[in-house]
């Protein structure tokens, strides 16, 4: 089966790419490090340009589309390390669904959402203003009290929430909740996605302007294989992305190996991706000025969203085991 990207997935990674390249940034991410300024391009301009919105229906304020759609939007925000992330977006779209009224909100940004997770700390939560919980097996919908954390990666807006008196939306609601998690898994591939793919244009670039002894660094076989081995994995990574977005929208089924697959690879393939381009860059990478850190710590916090590596690794043995079986 082909999973590359048509003419109009093309068309939509590129628009996205210029609306979100203008709107942030490295330079906004370090500026939100610093703190001296909010994420870029932040919660009211990003849904202004509506992609957010993509997977929400039409009839809800939505784009109407499919999570393919979104990943490839996704993609481009993770080369600009923009926030907050559409991860967030995608899986209350999910969780939201039987919701019109809410689900309207999450798409004309009169809703603010974070998704509470149990275990550590909630994405996107700095600025939110109403949560989605799974309590007791029921999806629950409320305010809460956040208590942002010293930040790695300030594009992330992790935080610590302890909710308020909230509303029941759904009964018995873990496979709901279970898939909005794998929607998410597989949106937060897309964008580690974009920024290994960036790491290693960032590599690449610098290899072959660097001189030592008389030659560019890249002709050197250490160089040279190091960034090779990060092509590939980044290579692979997109395969597995867009696979898993295509799951979601026409084979439920596979999902759940293809969103875990995607997020396992995600995760190493960007922290790989981010220890190579400071080596590559030697004494300069280490630096504040140079972005390299920026990168650096968007995999180190990424790699532990939704889960670790290794928990996904574990996920994707037990499925494809059930399936051999």
């Amino acid at each position: 089966m082909n999973f590359d990207l048509d003419q109009e997935h093309l068309d939509l990674a590129a628009a996205a790419g210029e609306f979100l390249a203008a709107a942030g940034g490295p330079a906004a991410a370090r500026a939100a490090l610093d703190g001296g300024a909010g994420v870029r391009p932040g919660r009211a301009e990003l849904v202004k340009s509506g992609y957010p919105a993509i997977t929400v229906p039409e009839a809800a304020g939505g784009g109407g589309g499919s999570l393919l759609h979104l990943a490839v939007v996704a993609e481009r925000a993770g080369r600009v390390l923009a926030g907050p992330s559409l991860v967030t977006y995608a899986r209350a779209a999910v969780l939201l669904a039987d919701h019109p009224d809410r689900l309207a909100g999450l798409a004309d940004g009169s809703l603010a959402v974070a998704v509470v997770d149990d275990d550590g700390p909630v994405l996107d939560a700095a600025g939110a203003d109403t949560f989605l919980a799974l309590r007791d097996g029921d999806l629950v919908c409320g305010p809460g009290t956040v208590t942002v954390r010293e930040p790695i990666d300030a594009t992330r807006g992790l935080g610590d929430v302890a909710l308020g008196e909230t509303v029941v939306l759904a009964r018995d609601a873990a496979d709901l909740w279970q898939r909005g998690e794998r929607v998410g898994r597989t949106v937060l591939a897309a964008e580690g996605l974009g920024t290994a793919a960036r790491i290693l244009e960032i590599g690449v670039e610098y290899a072959k302007q660097r001189q030592a002894f008389g030659r560019p660094i890249g002709s050197y076989q250490a160089i040279k294989h190091m960034l090779v081995d990060v092509y590939v994995a980044v290579e692979q990574l997109r395969s597995l992305v867009w696979w898993a977005a295509w799951a979601a929208d026409h084979a439920p089924g596979e999902l759940p190996l293809a969103a875990a697959a995607a997020k396992a690879a995600a995760a190493t393939t960007l922290d790989q991706a981010a220890e190579a381009v400071i080596q590559v860059h030697g004494g300069i990478g280490f630096t504040w000025e140079h972005d390299a850190h920026l990168y650096w710590r968007r995999a180190k916090v990424d790699r532990f969203l939704l889960g670790d590596d290794v928990a996904a690794f574990d996920e994707v043995a037990r499925l494809a085991m059930e399936v051999s079986s």
